[in-house]
């Protein structure tokens, strides 16, 4: 078996909360909503770019506190877009990992993190100024 796409689900607990999030923050976009009828959970698919996103309020479809890892490219940029929204909730910090990465993470509303990352390389980031814990 050979997997053409994954996509990860993360339960979430309130649509408006998940709008501010995802949407409004971190620059999602919504690709559909479902619901089985009305005042029901609510289903969706959000979308940055190639990353694909399940959110489901139904108890059943996944366990809050999910981590998701990301490779990518531009990290540090979209770390910046992000910090300069200056969003009450979250302001991340930029790290340089133990295997090789500059990553940062966010936690939803929901307890799940999402893990963003790119291969370190030092001439890109030599400038980067890093989050340290010593």
């Amino acid at each position: 078996m050979k997997a053409a796409q994954i996509i990860p689900i993360l339960r979430i607990f309130d649509y408006q909360k998940t709008i501010e999030f995802y949407i409004d923050w971190l620059g999602f976009e919504i690709s559909w909503e479902h619901h089985f009828e009305e005042n029901t959970p609510v289903y969706m698919e959000v979308k940055k770019n190639n990353i694909i996103l399940h959110l489901s309020e139904h108890h059943g479809d996944a366990s809050p506190g999910s981590s998701i890892f990301i490779w990518g490219e531009g990290v540090a940029e979209y770390h910046k877009e992000l910090i300069d929204k200056k969003y009450k909730y979250n302001r991340p910090g930029l790290e340089k990992t133990f295997y090789e990465a500059v990553s940062f993470t966010v936690n939803d509303p929901f307890g799940n993190k999402i893990i963003f990352n790119e291969k370190f390389d030092e001439a890109k980031h030599k400038d980067l100024k890093f989050y340290s814990i010593d």
